[in-house]
């Protein structure tokens, strides 16, 4: 120990020394530049620390957010668990990558219930939000249409996450059952009702939607692909594990 202390006396007699020989511009410069580098590291640090990690699951009531919620966490459906009225929120890694080889990123992936008079959590959500997963009933979907397009349509106008870019998946669940619909004509569906939407809602005076964004192109036919933000539809069945489309949205947006 003694001799680590006498070289290290040392070392600082030298870096003495060798200072004492620069111009002092030199110095001024080179305590400048280490200055700046510290800087640079601390706001990259805090940057990476505040990339959103959130994903949000939303949806009306009965179209399986909570059982794909249990599926993501546990990989378990847990029998087809009953429509929630009070949020599942939790930070974990997805079980699929449980089992993965070296250190997993947790998620946190909140289950906003669908019902109506909770809407205003949805929205304190979304700013968090890095992803949005739109869980569609495919075996009821007609039924359901309407309501799950102006559902859509709150998300995809919403400011705070049109601003941000923040990608959107629109999961068709339950296309394990013989009478769902495919996922290609959910989306025609979906387009069509949000076009009539986007139309009869011109009426609205901005003051009342001072919060929305203006959606698609004036003049044309409404498709997802005129969203600022990135809009995808993929298929599956919570009930069954069949969860691997919204597992690979998340990873893309949730660095593991």
């Amino acid at each position: 120990m003694d001799e680590w202390i006498r070289q290290a006396e040392l070392w600082g007699r030298q870096a003495e020394a060798w200072i004492r020989q620069q111009p002092p511009e030199q110095i001024y410069v080179a305590a400048a530049v280490v200055a700046l580098t510290v800087l640079v590291l601390i706001a990259a640090s805090c940057l990476k620390s505040s990339k959103p990690n959130t994903i949000v699951l939303s949806g009306l009531s009965g179209s399986g957010k909570t059982t794909l919620f249990y599926q993501l966490r546990d990989g378990s459906s847990h029998q087809g668990t009953v429509t929630s009225m009070e949020e599942n929120n939790d930070t974990f890694v997805l079980h699929s990558e449980k089992e993965r080889k070296g250190k997993v990123k947790p998620v946190h992936i909140i289950d906003v219930p669908g019902h109506p008079r909770l809407k205003p959590k949805l929205d304190e959500v979304l700013p968090k939000a890095a992803g949005v997963v739109l869980v569609v009933d495919a075996q009821d979907f007609l039924s359901s249409m309407q309501a799950a397009a102006e559902y859509l349509y709150d998300i995809l106008t919403k400011a705070s996450v049109v601003k941000k870019r923040v990608p959107v998946l629109i999961f068709c669940n339950k296309t394990d059952k013989v009478t769902a619909h495919s996922k290609e004509f959910i989306k025609k569906q979906l387009e069509k009702e949000i076009n009539k939407l986007r139309e009869s809602r011109k009426a609205i005076s901005s003051a009342d939607i001072s919060d929305e964004v203006q959606l698609g192109v004036p003049g044309e036919a409404f498709n997802f692909s005129q969203c600022q933000n990135k809009v995808t539809v993929a298929e599956g069945a919570g009930l069954t594990g069949n969860v691997s489309a919204v597992e690979q949205f998340i990873r893309d947006y949730v660095e593991a």
